[in-house]
């Protein structure tokens, strides 16, 4: 069975900052509470017997801490294949702007679009069917030189809300889920019978692991980061 898993970064912003809207333009490292999310992830995968044969990475840290920290809890050593695709996408001039500022700008119902459909912002440098090709044309690859292997994706909440056009009816998804990652949650869709099939969609693996009493990683060392 081919698998595809799409892992959102974990998070950049402690409890007591202010948080940014930060595309591509914005490199940030994971905080304490993201680092933990990254180890969840790969708690998750080795509670669940997913052995990954191949690990995929946007260029930014966040995402490649993220995929460093699961691989790690996860007790796997993939390489991680740094893939410019999966790139966090670029935010125009709403780049680095406090939400307040950015909904001022292009009104909240623009967001809303953003969040349920994937319609694009006026001024956002995004191309929806760039995105949506990259995702095909790497599913394809996958399907074609990747048979009966886990790969993981880890990437951004801007480019993953473009995966689910992997099933062929974005708008029946949409209906069924938030095309919205949250931080440090993951995805997974199935290649059955030559079609790609949404196994489950925005799974948290720190939720996850507290539901079935498996203790969170400590990352106390982080702290004083």
């Amino acid at each position: 069975m081919t698998r595809i898993f799409i892992a959102r970064h974990g998070n950049t912003f402690r409890p007591e900052d202010t948080p940014l809207r930060v595309g591509a333009r914005t490199d940030l490292p994971l905080v304490p509470s993201g680092l933990r999310q990254g180890a969840a992830l790969g708690l998750y995968l080795r509670e669940n017997n997913i052995k990954m044969d191949l690990v995929f990475s946007g260029p930014l840290k966040r995402a490649q801490e993220t995929a460093n920290q699961a691989l790690e809890f996860a007790g796997q050593q993939q390489q991680i294949i740094i893939d410019d695709s999966f790139n966090e996408i670029d935010y125009g001039p709403d780049e680095g702007k406090v939400e307040e500022d950015v909904i001022a700008r292009i009104g909240a119902d623009a967001i809303k679009k953003w969040d349920s459909d994937a319609i694009v912002p006026e001024g956002w440098q995004v191309i929806p069917d760039q995105m949506i090709q990259d995702w095909l044309q790497f599913a394809e690859k996958c399907k074609r030189d990747f048979q009966g292997q886990n790969i993981l994706v880890v990437t951004s909440n801007g480019t993953a809300r473009f995966a689910p056009y992997l099933t062929g009816d974005y708008e029946t998804f949409c209906k069924n889920h938030k095309i919205k990652l949250s931080t440090g949650a993951l995805g997974c869709f199935v290649l059955e019978d030559d079609k790609w099939r949404c196994e489950y969609w925005n799974i948290k693996p720190i939720d996850w692991l507290e539901d079935y009493n498996i203790t969170p990683p400590d990352i106390s060392e982080f702290e004083a980061a």
